[in-house]
């Protein structure tokens, strides 16, 4: 029993690590290949493509499966209440993932967990792509939506936050890189064995 507990410790421990290489997008995947199988499901449920929503659940979570926003603090030095309550590895909100579950009949999907979280940010892309035209290919405005929601991107609420517009710079960037890199792995990936370029 002991051993069975220890080994199920490990198990969970080696399954929530982060990517060895969490930079390229082909590393990732050779080595999380249950990451690749969820992103690839959530492109073909949702149609947004693979690398925009990796880079957005990189930007979010760095993929800590338990990711939190930070505490505030009182009187500058008090651990207190945390910014809001977005968990997991997209940050999603407890009242849009309570949504998503409704409007996916995914009752039981869990914010730790890499398959629903990144189904999440194609649910959630693709509600940005009907209700506000935003291209799924788009990740700077699909990553400003994703922040201020679909009516704050509506809105301009980021117009006046350059420091967000800066992280949607880095979110696109880093999906339009990705998207380059898994041009020269996504074939290996689908076939199931993996070539190394160096």
């Amino acid at each position: 029993m002991l051993l069975g507990t220890l080994w199920l410790g490990i198990y969970v421990t080696s399954a929530n690590k982060v990517p060895v290489n969490p930079d390229d997008i082909c590393s990732i995947f050779e080595d999380k290949r249950n990451w690749f199988r969820s992103a690839n499901n959530s492109e073909e449920r949702w149609g947004t493509p693979k690398h925009v929503q990796m880079s957005i659940i990189r930007q979010e979570s760095s993929f800590r499966f338990n990711a939190r926003p930070p505490r505030t603090k009182l009187l500058g030095v008090i651990p207190w209440k945390r910014q809001s309550n977005a968990y997991g590895y997209a940050q999603a909100l407890d009242s849009t993932w309570a949504q998503y579950k409704t409007d996916t009949g995914r009752q039981n999907a869990s914010r730790d967990d890499f398959d629903d979280a990144i189904d999440f940010v194609g649910w959630y892309t693709n509600r940005s792509n009907k209700t506000e035209g935003i291209s799924k290919w788009d990740p700077y405005n699909q990553y400003l939506a994703y922040h201020e929601g679909q009516q704050g991107w509506r809105r301009g609420t980021y117009q006046g936050k350059e420091w967000l517009k800066k992280i949607a710079q880095r979110v696109d960037a880093r999906a339009k890189k990705w998207g380059s890199q898994l041009q020269s792995c996504e074939d290996d990936l689908h076939s199931g064995w993996w070539i190394t370029n160096n």
